[in-house]
C-alpha cells in the first residue's frame, strides 16, 4: 500500500456540515483541483498581503480571440501553477479559441507529485470575458 500525505482544504462554499456544524473540508484530489481553479481565477492584486498571488488571465481575455492569445493563456497557466501549486506537475495544457461562445476552451492535465497511485488528472473549463 502506497504511503503518501493526504491533502485537505476548506471548501470554498464555507457552508457548515449539516450534522457537525463544522466547515466542510475537501480532501485529496478535490482539494488540489479546487486550489488550481482558485489560483487561475484569482486576479493579481486581489488578495490582501499577497498582491502577486493569482494570474493575469483576466487581461488576456480582452485581447483578440485567436490562437496567439491561446498560447499566451497556456503560458500564464503553466507559470502560475509552477509558482504557486508545488503539489502538481503540469503535463499538458491545451487552449482553443471558441469563436461560437467568444472565449477559450482549456484542458489541463496534471499529475500529483509523490502519488504513484493516482493517474493523470484532467480539468476542463471555459474562460470567458466578464462584462
Amino acid at each position: 500500500m502506497p504511503n503518501f500525505k493526504p491533502f485537505k482544504d476548506l471548501s470554498i462554499t464555507f457552508k457548515p456540515h449539516p450534522i457537525t456544524g463544522d466547515l466542510i473540508v475537501t480532501k485529496d484530489m478535490a482539494a488540489i483541483k479546487q486550489s488550481i481553479v482558485n489560483l487561475l481565477l484569482t486576479v493579481k492584486g486581489e488578495r490582501p498581503f499577497n498582491s502577486q498571488l493569482g494570474s493575469s488571465l483576466n487581461k488576456l481575455l480582452f485581447e483578440p480571440l485567436d490562437y496567439a492569445i491561446g498560447s499566451l493563456i497556456d503560458s500564464e497557466i503553466r507559470a502560475v501553477l509552477i509558482r504557486y501549486e508545488p503539489r502538481i506537475v503540469v503535463n499538458n495544457v491545451i487552449v482553443f479559441p471558441n469563436f461560437e461562445f467568444n472565449g477559450f476552451d482549456v484542458e489541463l492535465e496534471f499529475e500529483v507529485i509523490g502519488r504513484e497511485d493516482v493517474i493523470p488528472q484532467t480539468i476542463n473549463f471555459f474562460l470567458e470575458r466578464n462584462q
